[in-house]
């Protein structure tokens, strides 16, 4: 790989989820290789993503999105589209976890967000992503699957089921759309230190249980899930698309 494959000058990048964590990091990856960034988020910490990366001399912008919901999604990337002239890469990160719990103690409503974040909204992501790209003629996405996608972790149930249907997602949608130029990926991050994993880190019972899947012994940081998302987006995967891509410190090698 050369440098000039991580040059994302000119390009137009859309980011669910951009307000912390994973999400973050990648969108200021992506500016600090010349490409704008568009966050589509509920979490008003987005406008603080949009800051940082303005203030490293690059173009953000924030457009309070709800996944979930068909009309937003759509708003999102015709608001992407309008703003900037095109979109090249997406990013579909959006998620939740719910509280952990055996499946049969479980509630109705704790599965239906999960299912609604975690995968109705990557399906409508991918709709209107790719309904703009094949007019555009091509494109990459990266959809944030898990290892919660290969793997049954417990008490997470409505989380696991979300994550191989992401997984699901994204093979179909990479066979629809493959000759149309547009590749489409999933990433599998394990174990990483974010807003969402942080109460787990913090108490010294959980912490034990999930500090015992990756075999590098520790969690990861979210900057270190960027180089995988850039590489699945730059030209160097121009032959890649319907994959999984885990990058977990060896837990799923175990």
């Amino acid at each position: 790989m050369t440098e000039s494959f991580l040059d994302f000058t000119g390009k137009v990048v859309l980011v669910t989820g951009g307000a912390s964590g994973i999400g973050r990091a990648v969108a200021l990856g992506f500016a600090r290789q010349g490409a704008t960034v568009v966050i589509g988020d509920i979490d008003e910490r987005s406008n603080d993503t949009v800051r940082l990366i303005e203030k490293e001399g690059g173009t953000g912008l924030f457009v309070p999105t709800d996944v979930t919901l068909a009309r937003d999604v759509d708003s999102l990337v015709s608001t992407t589209v309008d703003t900037y002239g095109d979109l090249h890469i997406a990013f579909n990160n959006a998620g939740v976890f719910v509280p952990p719990a055996p499946l049969a103690e479980q509630s109705e409503e704790d599965w239906d967000k999960a299912i609604a974040v975690d995968l109705k909204g990557v399906f409508l992501s991918l709709k209107y992503e790719i309904a703009h790209m094949v007019r555009a003629g091509g494109g990459s996405i990266i959809n944030t699957a898990s290892i919660a996608g290969l793997i049954g972790d417990p008490d997470m149930a409505p989380y696991v089921a979300a994550k191989h249907g992401v997984i699901g997602l994204t093979r179909a949608a990479a066979v629809d759309y493959a000759k149309a130029g547009i590749r489409v990926n999933a990433l599998a991050p394990g174990l990483t230190r974010t807003a969402m994993t942080q109460p787990w880190l913090d108490d010294p019972v959980k912490r034990d249980i999930v500090m015992a899947g990756p075999q590098m012994g520790r969690a990861a940081d979210p900057e270190e899930i960027v180089g995988m998302v850039l590489y699945l987006a730059s030209p160097a995967a121009s032959f890649t698309t319907g994959g999984v891509f885990v990058v977990d410190g060896g837990q799923t090698a175990h």
